[in-house]
């Protein structure tokens, strides 16, 4: 049966990108249609429902939504090459812990490096730096966070490094200086075409990040 996949995202969205990642892991072709978050589509309204966010995977008519559940399924469905998640349960249950770590902490911190200001912005800078300094820990001298090749938590993860030049930037700090086993770990996930074909670029991110603050009456 061919199999119709269509991705409602919206190019900036590290989780989004993180979809991205995974079909191309996966070698799936699929059509893309990036959202206007501020008028949403009908299709997009109509597959999600409930929380009307992109990304909505389409997988023959059926929606699956939430990045991390999507990542999932595209495993599952297409388990035949490229595994993302560990065969083993144990290791999978610490998979899935880390993704839930990164989901739960690191986009609203990330988020106030560069939506704030005075001593708010600098408790989001401190915030930001320990969280990646556990995710450093947790990755030790691995090459990858699951071992010797890229699995979920790097592909959960690695949307983030798009917007690491705004947080930096706006925020007037350094990651690189802060946590260098992560931009070790990064340069290793950008070696992939998966990941560097799918990453958009940093300054074209931070266009969109001034857009957003002038937005907000921050500039």
């Amino acid at each position: 049966m061919a199999e119709e996949l269509i991705l409602l995202d919206f190019w900036p969205s590290m989780f989004g990108i993180r979809v991205r990642i995974a079909l191309a892991e996966k070698g799936l072709k699929y059509e893309y249609r990036d959202e206007d978050l501020s008028n949403k589509s009908p299709l997009l309204l109509q597959m999600n429902p409930v929380h009307k966010k992109i990304p909505v995977l389409v997988h023959n008519g059926k929606p699956v939504c939430e990045s991390a559940i999507i990542v999932e399924y595209i495993d599952e469905v297409w388990h035949d090459k490229s595994p993302l998640l560990p065969s083993d349960p144990y290791q999978r249950s610490q998979a899935r812990f880390w993704v839930d770590f990164i989901d739960k902490k690191l986009y609203d911190t990330g988020r106030r490096t560069w939506s704030t200001t005075g001593e708010e912005q600098e408790a989001a800078k401190k915030e930001f730096i320990e969280i990646l300094k556990v995710l450093e820990e947790q990755l030790g001298d691995k090459p990858f966070f699951g071992g010797e090749s890229l699995g979920i938590v790097d592909v959960s993860l690695i949307g983030y490094y798009c917007w690491f030049y705004s947080y930096e930037t706006l925020g007037n700090f350094s990651i690189g200086a802060e946590c260098p086993k992560i931009i070790g770990w990064v340069e290793r996930c950008s070696n992939k075409e998966s990941v560097s074909k799918s990453l958009p670029d940093s300054k074209k991110v931070f266009g969109f990040v001034q857009e957003l603050r002038k937005k907000y009456g921050l500039v």
